[in-house]
């Protein structure tokens, strides 16, 4: 009996990609016998000795995962085997194939022609959102009643407690903070800091627009702050010219505005100081060191794709890792966080976000529930036969299971 081979090349983190990309290419399935080697008894094999000599030489590891991923598109011989009419045949679909890929592409033209036909209906909702989130006019009553159909009834009490704020509070402009506590609800709220947040506070909106060729800017507009002397901070993603497998849009790069930091101000970095001596003239002077630390505003100076071959894997991968975290970021603001933005303020996105994982878990604890209830069965059944046994009073047990 043989078993197939398996790759064991570690798998790199696939290129960021669009969310309706696939991350993967498309499996091909053959049901021609897949060659095969005997297999291996665990016992011939130590592998802790294994796995403690690929822990001391990680170049070692590098350069099998490098002659690995060398074999990865190169042809078992199983194709050139086939008859001649066959491999016809197989040239023949691959032809079908392309007709297919032209049309694939040509449906995802017209799908972002579409996202961009409505994006111009949504606009002017938009407007209207930041207008009231600062204060610059009110809603409707017909807008007030439409969203307070959605909310429940919490009684009398909690109508006198906002009848009484509303007079402690009649002062206060448009929505506070509404952008920042929407982006704490989200999946931003692990790259903002509280360095962070008092900037954020001043953030007055966050706008998206599509570009000429695939790709769109997110535009971040801020009130003047003690931070940064920007009134708007942009971060634009390049899509590839050529579309990729499906004829989807492949991510290629993101560009960031440079923020114009105010003296002493740049959040991105922290500035410690350290007292040196000089051994001559033993003089003390004061050195200040920048030291790059973790923001929010980091968004805004991504990362940028590895060019060319690089010697270490390893910072390859961090690249790669930061890259597909920063597009998966612009996807949740551009996808979620501006169309929703309301939601992800009061919260109620999050059940939409998670609902169905909760629901889940709600069924795994019922299960839970009852094996425990079972379990607590046969404590009792067990109990009982000692108790007739006589061979150990139940206080007696009850008082071990206690110590």
């Amino acid at each position: 009996m043989s078993e197939p081979i398996r790759n064991n090349r570690s798998a790199m983190p696939p290129a960021p990609t669009p969310q309706n990309t696939p991350a993967n290419n498309a499996p091909i399935s053959s049901h021609a016998q897949a060659p095969g080697i005997s297999s291996i008894k665990e016992e011939d094999l130590d592998r802790a000795a294994a796995a403690s000599i690929f822990a001391q030489n990680p170049r070692l590891v590098s350069m099998m995962q490098n002659k690995l991923s060398s074999l990865v598109g190169q042809s078992s011989g199983y194709i050139e085997s086939l008859p001649a009419p066959v491999r016809r045949r197989v040239a023949g679909l691959k032809g079908v194939q392309k007709e297919h890929s032209k049309l694939e592409a040509e449906f995802q033209e017209e799908v972002l022609a579409l996202e961009k036909r409505f994006f111009a209906k949504f606009a002017p909702l938009y407007e209207k959102r930041a207008k009231i989130v600062n204060g610059a006019s009110e809603p409707t009553d017909a807008e007030v009643q439409a969203g307070e159909e959605d909310e429940e009834d919490d009684g009398e009490a909690n109508e006198k407690a906002d009848a009484d704020k509303s007079t402690a509070d009649a002062d206060v402009k448009g929505i506070p903070e509404f952008w920042l506590s929407a982006m704490k609800n989200s999946s931003l709220a692990e790259t903002i800091t509280e360095r962070d947040e008092e900037a954020l506070k001043s953030l007055t909106d966050i706008r998206m627009e599509y570009l000429d060729r695939p790709g769109f800017r997110l535009i971040f507009e801020f009130a003047e702050n003690a931070f940064f002397t920007n009134k708007t901070v942009s971060k634009t993603y390049f899509y590839q010219e050529e579309n990729g497998y499906g004829g989807d849009f492949i991510y290629d790069h993101a560009e960031g505005d440079k923020i114009d930091w105010k003296s002493g101000q740049d959040l991105t970095v922290t500035v410690e100081s350290k007292k040196q001596r000089n051994k001559n003239t033993k003089q003390t002077r004061i050195v200040k060191k920048t030291i790059p630390t973790p923001s929010f505003f980091d968004f805004f100076n991504p990362a940028t794709p590895p060019e060319g071959e690089e010697d270490d894997e390893e910072i390859d991968e961090e690249i790669e890792a930061k890259l597909e975290l920063d597009y998966q970021l612009g996807e949740d603001i551009k996808e979620k966080l501006i169309p929703r933005a309301i939601d992800w303020f009061t919260g109620e996105a999050l059940q939409f976000e998670h609902g169905f994982d909760e629901f889940d878990d709600e069924e795994d604890f019922d299960d839970d529930d009852d094996d425990d209830d079972d379990d607590r069965d046969e404590d009792d059944e067990d109990e009982e036969d000692d108790e007739e046994d006589g061979s150990r009073p139940k206080q007696e047990t009850a008082e071990c299971k206690q110590s």
